[in-house]
């Protein structure tokens, strides 16, 4: 999934679906340290597959890096190449979660996805690696339980 040519510093377009997309990646300055890297995407959209409405939500990934970074603007690119794509809550959160994970081989990675209510009813995935290591300093993500958010 990573591009040969990074994104970083060139026009790229949207790409039309998860399966053009390219994540990059970047060599780890700090590889030698424990610390948590956070990416917050707050208007993160995908389709319902059955009834081709949008869904709307929060992603939230946390990772542990080992000796790769996430390319931040190919993050971007690659998480709203969503928009268009017909995919469960369930599906597009792990989804995300795995793709990052096969690039970076991080030490720790987890995943939220907070979604607003389609039928009255909000959905929020979560998944991660593992147990983060033992010297991480891991925040809460910070996002309540659904009341009416925002």
């Amino acid at each position: 999934m990573a591009s040969k040519k990074p994104q970083l510093g060139r026009s790229v377009p949207i790409p039309p679906d998860p399966e053009h997309a390219t994540l990059d990646r970047v060599p780890n300055p700090h590889a030698d340290k424990t610390y948590v890297a956070r990416f917050t995407f707050p208007e993160f959209t995908s389709i319902c597959p059955v009834t081709g409405q949008p869904d709307f939500g929060i992603l939230m990934i946390d990772y542990v890096p080992d000796k790769w970074l996430v390319e931040s603007k190919s993050l971007k690119l690659y998480l709203q190449s969503f928009r268009n794509h017909g995919a469960f809550h369930e599906d597009c959160t792990v989804a995300i979660g795995a793709a990052i994970v096969d690039l970076l081989a991080p030490q720790w990675l987890r995943i939220g996805g907070y979604f607003n209510p389609r039928g009255g009813m909000p959905i929020d995935v979560f998944w991660q690696t593992g147990a983060p290591p033992a010297d991480a300093w891991i925040t809460d993500q910070g996002i309540p339980p659904y009341r009416g958010r925002g």
